[in-house]
């Protein structure tokens, strides 16, 4: 049994048209379906608009598809009863792109990691703090962050913060959600490698939401699309994502920069410089 299915699910957003009555229906997901299985990634590629997101909220159970179903370890998340819902939330977890606006900016690094400890477990005050301070150093850092603010960190530092409270009740599925998109090229590169290390060791499982090819290849065993609302192709090798002739596909693979600015071609054309 895979550790989630995606089943048919579709989903719909209503929106009023200036100066009409009726409400007007924008479908953003069309009959997806895919599985996870336990200790692999799955990297959900898209344009945005394409639905990730909407996706990525079906998925941690905050909105209802309209259409279909999500099993996690065999469970409909939701038709799942008060008790069941909770114990599946433990072993779902989520890491945001904006490090930021993730956390509360009134609370200390202990405390923000200690929040899913504290609703979960029933650990004694020094237990907890000893607890926090080894997630801290697993993320790469260390005690002395304990006590300091969420404006005292970097956003990568942050993100650390925030991966650190994802990992704290070990959950099986992690989603993370443009979780690198916003952080320079090198630190990028730090967390791509942080997460799968923790990948590894902890036997966690992803579903990496994002635009960038190159971090989805970097960390997913197999790569999804996702191109307005429709799951268009599965790929479980880098190969077959390069030798695809699905024009989608190929428009993704034009987007690609070469590492060093002097191998990136330039034509220039309707006074337009494409890079």
């Amino acid at each position: 049994m895979s550790l989630l299915q995606v089943k048919e699910v579709s989903h719909s957003y209503n929106s009023k048209k200036l100066f009409k009555w009726k409400d007007q229906s924008q479908k953003v997901l069309n009959d997806i379906s895919f599985s996870i299985e336990e200790g692999t990634c799955l990297g959900l590629l898209g344009t945005s608009g394409a639905g990730k997101s909407t996706l990525g909220k079906v998925i941690l159970g905050i909105q209802r598809p309209q259409q279909g179903q999500v099993l996690f370890q065999g469970h409909d998340i939701y038709k799942a009863d008060k008790l069941n819902r909770q114990k599946l939330r433990r072993d779902l977890q989520v890491v945001f792109q904006d490090s930021y606006s993730s956390v509360n900016p009134r609370l200390t690094a202990e405390r923000i990691i200690s929040e899913p400890l504290e609703n979960y477990e029933k650990l004694t005050v020094g237990e907890q703090r000893r607890t926090v301070i080894e997630l801290l150093e697993r993320v790469g850092l260390s005690e002395h962050d304990l006590r300091k603010y969420p404006h005292q960190f970097s956003g990568g530092q942050l993100q650390r913060i925030n991966i650190a409270r994802a990992i704290a009740l070990k959950p099986k599925l992690i989603v993370l959600d443009e979780s690198v998109s916003s952080l320079d090229m090198v630190t990028q590169s730090l967390i791509l490698d942080l997460l799968s290390e923790l990948k590894h060791d902890f036997g966690l499982s992803y579903l990496f939401i994002t635009h960038d090819i190159k971090a989805a290849f970097s960390i997913s065993d197999n790569i999804g699309v996702l191109e307005k609302g429709e799951l268009i192709e599965l790929y479980n090798s880098k190969d077959r994502f390069f030798s695809s002739q699905h024009p989608v596909v190929k428009q993704m693979r034009k987007s690609i920069l070469a590492e060093h600015p002097r191998y990136r071609s330039i034509s220039i054309k309707a006074k337009h410089v494409i890079y």
